[in-house]
C-alpha cells in the first residue's frame, strides 16, 4: 500500500506535508509518495534524517490555490499536484490520496479521475466527532451544499458501511439530522429523505433511527448522522469554534486565582485527555466517500501530526477495501427492499 500526498496543498505546504510523511513512514512503515515541485520537496526532505524510509517524489509543476474554482483547477491545471496524485491512484502507482489543499478541487479530481462508485450520484465528505460513548460519524460536511433526497439516502448507506467496516461498529445506528425528532418536523428535503429511507430499508438489517437532533451528535445516542453539506459544514465549524472557545475560557478562568491554578495541577491529566479527544489532528482528515478510490481531505491549516494521521487513516481505509463493501451493500439493500415489497 502506497499513499500519495499532495505536497503543495494547504496553508503550510510543503513543510507540514513532508514532516507528516516522514513521521508516517517512520512510525507506521507506510510507503509515501510526495507530489509537487520536486526541487522544493527534495530540499525540505533533506532536513529530515529519512534516507532509510520508503518515501519517493513525483514532480508536478502546478499548484491549485484555495481560491481556484474546482472545475478550472482540474481542466486548466493539468499538471497540478492534486491532479497528479489522483492520477497515480488511477494508474495503480498509489492506493490513496491525502491533501490539505483546495477541498473542492480535491473532490472534483477524485470524481473526474477515479469516477464514482456504482449507485452513488455524489460523493460525501465524512468527519468523525467525539461523543460521550465514543465517536459519531457525520456526512456530508461540505461536499454538497444542495442535495436531493436520493443523495441523503446514499450518504446513509455509505456512512453505515464506513462505520461498520472501518470504525468497527457491529450495527451502527443511523439518524437523519433534523430540527426535532417528531416526524412532523424537518423541511421538504428531510421529510422526503426520511420517507425514502424507510421505504428502501424496510425488511433489511439497516439500523435506522429516523430523525435525530443536533445534541445527539455528542450524547452518544447515534453513530452516524446524515445531512446535506450546508448543514453539515455549519455543524463542523460551530463545533470547532466551540472547542476552541471553551478551551480559551477555561484557561482564562484558571488564571483568575492562585487556588484555581493549584487545582489545575491535580486535574491537568484529565484536561490533556480531553484535548486529545477533541483534537481534529488525531483523525487527520475527512474521507471522501463515494469515489472509486480513496481520498482524504485535510484541514487547510493542518499540522504535521494531522498529515501523519491522515496518511495512516488513508492507508488503513484502502487496506480494508471499504469502497467495495459500499457498492455491495447499496446493491444488497435495493434488492432486499424490492423483494420485501413484492412479498
Amino acid at each position: 500500500m502506497r499513499v500519495a500526498v499532495d505536497g503543495m496543498g494547504g496553508d503550510n505546504a510543503p513543510v507540514v506535508e513532508v514532516e507528516g510523511a516522514v513521521a508516517a513512514a517512520r512510525e507506521f512503515g507506510i510507503a509515501v509518495t510526495l507530489v509537487g515541485n520536486s526541487e522544493v520537496l527534495q530540499q525540505e526532505l533533506a532536513k529530515h534524517n529519512c534516507a532509510d524510509l520508503n518515501i519517493s517524489i513525483v514532480h508536478a509543476s502546478e499548484v491549485v490555490g484555495m481560491h481556484d474554482s474546482a472545475s478550472d483547477a482540474i481542466r486548466r491545471k493539468k499538471d497540478s499536484s492534486i491532479r497528479i496524485a489522483y492520477e497515480l491512484v488511477k494508474e495503480g502507482k498509489a492506493d490513496a490520496v491525502v491533501s490539505a489543499g483546495n477541498s473542492g478541487a480535491t473532490m472534483a479530481a477524485g470524481m473526474f479521475l477515479l469516477g464514482r462508485l456504482k449507485g452513488i450520484d455524489r460523493p460525501a465528505i465524512a468527519t468523525i466527532f467525539p461523543n460521550l460513548n465514543g465517536r459519531t460519524l457525520i456526512l456530508d460536511v461540505g461536499g454538497n451544499v444542495d442535495c436531493k433526497s436520493q443523495n441523503l439516502v446514499q450518504f446513509a448507506v455509505m456512512g453505515e458501511v464506513y462505520a461498520k467496516y472501518f470504525m468497527d461498529m457491529k450495527s451502527p445506528r443511523v439518524g437523519l439530522l433534523s430540527n426535532g425528532e417528531e416526524e412532523s418536523k424537518g423541511n421538504e428535503l428531510t421529510r422526503e429523505s426520511h420517507a425514502n429511507l424507510q421505504d428502501l430499508l424496510r425488511g433489511t438489517s439497516f439500523n435506522y433511527l429516523g430523525y435525530v437532533e443536533g445534541r445527539d451528535v455528542f450524547n452518544g445516542s447515534v453513530d452516524v448522522v446524515v445531512c446535506d453539506g450546508f448543514v453539515g459544514n455549519v455543524v463542523l465549524k460551530v463545533s470547532e469554534g466551540l472547542v476552541e472557545t471553551v478551551g480559551k475560557m477555561l484557561k482564562a478562568e484558571i488564571k483568575q486565582s492562585f487556588l484555581s491554578m493549584v487545582g489545575y495541577l491535580f486535574v491537568r491529566g484529565a484536561f490533556k485527555n480531553f484535548r486529545k479527544k477533541v483534537d481534529y489532528s488525531e483523525y487527520g482528515g475527512a474521507p471522501l466517500l463515494g469515489i472509486n478510490g480513496v481520498g482524504m481531505i485535510c484541514h487547510g491549516g493542518s499540522s504535521a501530526k494531522a498529515i501523519k494521521n491522515a496518511i495512516r487513516f488513508a492507508h488503513d481505509y484502502a487496506q480494508k477495501g471499504v469502497n467495495v463493501k459500499m457498492a455491495e451493500k447499496l446493491k444488497q439493500y435495493i434488492t432486499d427492499s424490492k423483494q420485501q415489497r413484492e412479498a
